[in-house]
């Protein structure tokens, strides 16, 4: 099994923001712990970060291609983007939804999630350990 895990903007400052939400480790070091970690699983990750929705949207276009699931963190984007949530809902294989953070505890514009409905899951509020529950969820849904 193999696996796309897409984080759009701000992603890029993990290691930087919050701790207490966060962490102290960048993307880069999660993403290294998650592959081996998911390796255990039998399942491979690829990742992509970006700040531009249109390479998250490129990706999701071609993602059936290479992937058998997706794990999307958007980041900012996530909440507001019907484009993002018609290249999910056009995407031919899993999307799951992960944040870090509880967004629905954050700003109250967070709830306001236009792509939950296209999703198959949402996994949030775990910190890092975000990642490895959505690794898990989507495994759920592919065996």
């Amino acid at each position: 099994m193999k696996l796309l895990i897409l984080n759009g903007p701000n992603l890029n400052m993990t290691g930087f923001r919050e701790p207490e939400i966060y962490g102290a480790r960048t993307m880069d070091e999660i993403i290294k712990d998650l592959s081996v970690r998911s390796e255990k699983l039998g399942i491979g990750i690829d990742h992509v970060i970006t700040n531009y929705e249109g390479k998250l949207i490129d990706e999701l276009q071609t993602a059936h291609e290479r992937y058998d699931g997706v794990l999307l963190n958007a980041g900012a984007l996530t909440h507001y983007s019907y484009a993002l949530r018609d290249a999910i809902a056009a995407c031919r294989i899993p999307v799951g939804e992960i944040h870090m953070s509880d967004i629905l505890a954050r700003e109250s514009f967070r709830a306001n999630d236009v792509i939950f409905d296209v999703c198959a899951f949402r996994v949030m509020g775990l910190g890092e350990e975000s990642y490895f529950r959505g690794v898990e969820e989507m495994a759920k849904l592919l065996i």
